[in-house]
């Protein structure tokens, strides 16, 4: 016999999970939907106090009191911090942990770091509001919490007219593990229509930062589901069966990279592949300025990052050896490299972080040593969809946009990402500079596939773009795979980029 254990996510109760569980018991099992302190019908119970500890506390009094040998936690969006704390303290008791299109948060992670929508993480930074209580979304607001594709009409009326306030603290109090629930079976259940999958797995254990290759632990398995982030709402047949092939040991396992991992070090940790010498920097709000040698205003270009980056980042992308590099590199060559920190930190983001770039251009092109008349723009990986702004509408002073190996489009499943941000179909539309796009001959099948739908819309729109292949690079090539073909690519695009600026390479060069 296997008990299933259903603890729901935020603003919500064991309600959530009533069709899944009827259909786990209809197959034999038993299944506990549990509705936390302060959470749905209890939400009179939450006090001053309420915290994940109290949360935890919950799930540990449901466990205790079942007697079945098999147990398996399910956890959906915060109510995986919970299953993680509980599973620490009882990992005896339990087979296996389900997440539910949810990452797997750490030790000392509070659950607002991964929340999907900015507007509550300032209000949970302002101190939440409303006595200590986080607000649900209004009608029509769910969406920027998780994709609600395949939800019906009236589940969708429920959601919105049955979730209560979240205690603030639940959500702003680190989760607290000592160990013993990273060792346990753990199942993750990717919801594609709301961005995650198996390739984007395979994507992060290969190019992404030494701790995503725990996911290629042979512990770990995957399934996916075609709908969005509430499959208990929107297909309880299909995420039942996911859980009974879960409780019995299937997934799918990713594998560990083919290729050599490297130095023991996250990727953007890595040196910089071009030896440039320090030049002066300035740092104004959330740019950097790397100055030429010379102090007539020159042309420059600004280096935009892509993400999400969590806000606690440290170093943040302007002080990694990256932006550095690329900084150094551009003023080595006459020109003012500027590098950015802006507040990409979830798919909702993108809006937030296209106003962190305008603003950033704006004080550009007012400093002294800019000439800013003539400024480039150099964005990277998912940083790519922010061009799409400026292709629409590009301003005269804009001379050149570069993309490395680019997202044009949102991935599979991004539907939190606005519509707007599009750039496979901004290209061409209002004439614009010329597009230099550094392209990764190995590069994740999700990114290649918009790199190669721009490049569809812009012959047919006859828009100016030239292609720099690195025929055996990686995503992130620069880091992870700094051979003379990838130098001869960095130093080919920054030479292309330059001359649409007019001459930057030479400091006292002509318009």
């Amino acid at each position: 016999m296997t008990a299933y254990v259903l603890v729901p996510g935020a603003f919500t109760g064991g309600w959530v999970w009533e069709q899944v569980a009827a259909r786990l018991r209809e197959a034999g099992a038993e299944a506990y939907p549990v509705t936390l302190t302060g959470m749905g019908e209890r939400r009179d119970e939450a006090g001053p106090g309420t915290g994940p500890e109290t949360h935890a506390e919950d799930l540990l009094r449901v466990i205790d009191a079942i007697a079945d040998p098999r147990i398996v936690l399910v956890g959906h969006g915060y109510g995986l911090h919970p299953v993680l704390a509980a599973a620490d303290r009882r990992p005896g008791r339990v087979a296996r942990i389900v997440s539910v299109d949810t990452a797997l948060p750490q030790d000392d992670e509070a659950a607002e770091r991964s929340l999907p929508d900015p507007e509550a993480r300032e209000r949970l930074a302002d101190g939440a509001g409303d006595g200590g209580w986080l607000s649900p979304p209004e009608p029509g607001g769910w969406p920027r919490w998780g994709s609600t594709e395949g939800v019906p009409a009236g589940s969708l009326e429920r959601l919105e007219r049955l979730a209560v306030p979240q205690p603030a603290r639940t959500l702003t109090q680190p989760l607290r593990l000592t160990g013993p629930a990273a060792a346990l079976p753990t199942t993750g259940v990717l919801c594609t229509a709301n961005g995650s999958s198996i390739d984007l797995v395979e994507m992060l254990v290969e190019s992404g930062p030494p701790q995503f290759r725990a996911l290629a632990d042979e512990r770990m398995r995957f399934f996916e589901l075609g709908t969005g982030h509430w499959p208990m709402l929107s297909a309880p047949e299909e995420l039942a069966e996911v859980l009974r092939a879960a409780a019995a040991g299937e997934g799918h396992r990713v594998a560990a990279p083919g290729r050599a991992p490297g130095p023991e070090r996250p990727a953007h940790l890595l040196p910089f592949l071009l030896d440039v010498p320090e030049v002066p920097r300035e740092r104004h709000g959330r740019i950097d300025l790397h100055l030429p040698d010379t102090e007539r205003p020159r042309p420059a270009v600004v280096f935009v990052h892509g993400g999400p980056v969590a806000p606690d980042q440290r170093p943040t992308p302007r002080d990694t050896p990256f932006l550095l590099g690329y900084g150094r590199y551009a003023a080595a060559l006459g020109a003012v490299g500027v590098t950015l920190d802006h507040r990409m930190h979830g798919l909702a983001d993108y809006p937030r972080a296209a106003e962190d770039l305008a603003e950033a251009v704006a004080l550009v092109r007012a400093h002294p040593r800019v000439d800013g008349e003539r400024i480039a723009l150099w964005f990277f990986s998912t940083g790519g969809l922010l061009t799409a702004d400026w292709l629409a509408a590009p301003p005269p002073w804009l001379r050149c946009l570069a993309a490395s190996y680019p997202a044009l489009a949102p991935l599979p499943g991004w539907a939190g990402v606005e519509p707007r941000f599009r750039p496979v179909d901004a290209v061409g539309t209002a004439g614009g500079p010329p597009v230099v796009l550094i392209r990764a001959g190995r590069e994740h099948p999700a990114f290649a596939a918009t790199v190669e739908e721009f490049l569809t819309a812009a012959g047919t729109k006859g828009a100016a773009v030239e292609v720099v292949d690195v025929p055996h690079g990686h995503h992130s090539f620069e880091l992870v795979d700094p051979t003379d073909e990838s130098r001869a690519a960095v130093e080919r695009a920054m030479r292309s980029v330059l001359t649409h600026l007019g001459n930057a390479a030479s400091p006292d060069g002509d318009r």
